[in-house]
């Protein structure tokens, strides 16, 4: 007949067993059930504010990977008048032309760089690389002042030259202008807005990305 005190020793076996088996095995699995089931909510839900799923990080491990159908994220479209002044000497003579117009600047993200979010139980760490402008195009009000030297004239090759030159001086300026700073600002407020509604703080480190690598 089995002891008493053998009898003990077999339950506290058991009741031991079972415990590891739950502390060990159900709960971690639930954990990880739960986190990659908040994850996949944070994804999605990103993914309809921002038109991109970002690469989520949780306890050190890449529970989503980035996906995105689009390539470009653009977060300010910044209006600006533009002027440029062609010349062209020959022999002495030189001629002119004036050019003025408007252009639309869109500042942004490029989609092929990463971006990542790395969440902790309050906090989401989010890290991309630094906007930049991703177009710059003129809204077709384009004008012209020529000025004809002595014996050297304006002609439609010097248009085009003089257009050609007039665009990329304006995405010159673009590139120096303050939108960049301008879509920072735009770009921390929308993810602000959007952990707010999770009920976590965001900080966001900007990165230098050669070749899609984080430097």
């Amino acid at each position: 007949m089995i002891s008493r005190n053998l009898k003990l020793l077999i339950a506290l076996i058991v009741v031991g067993t079972i415990a590891g088996y739950v502390l060990l095995v159900v709960i971690p699995t639930q954990l990880a059930e739960r986190t990659y089931q908040a994850a996949q909510t944070l994804g999605e839900d990103f993914r309809k504010a921002f038109q991109f799923t970002p690469e989520v990080v949780i306890d050190k491990t890449v529970v989503l990977n980035q996906q995105t159908d689009v390539f470009e994220l653009a977060v300010l479209t910044q209006n600006f008048e533009h002027r440029y002044t062609w010349t062209h000497s020959w022999m002495g003579s030189t001629k002119k032309i004036a050019i003025s117009g408007s252009f639309d600047a869109k500042v942004g993200f490029d989609l092929h760089e990463k971006f990542s979010i790395t969440v902790t139980d309050n906090k989401a760490i989010v890290t991309l690389a630094e906007p930049q402008v991703l177009s710059v195009e003129s809204k077709g009000d384009i004008q012209y002042r020529d000025e004809n030297g002595i014996w050297n004239w304006v002609d439609l090759d010097d248009r085009t030259l003089a257009t050609n030159n007039f665009i990329n001086d304006a995405r010159t300026y673009a590139d120096q202008a303050s939108f960049r700073l301008e879509a920072k600002k735009k770009m921390e407020e929308r993810l602000k807005d959007f952990f707010k509604t999770h009920g976590k703080e965001v900080d966001v480190h900007y990165v230098t990305s050669i070749n899609g690598e984080i430097r």
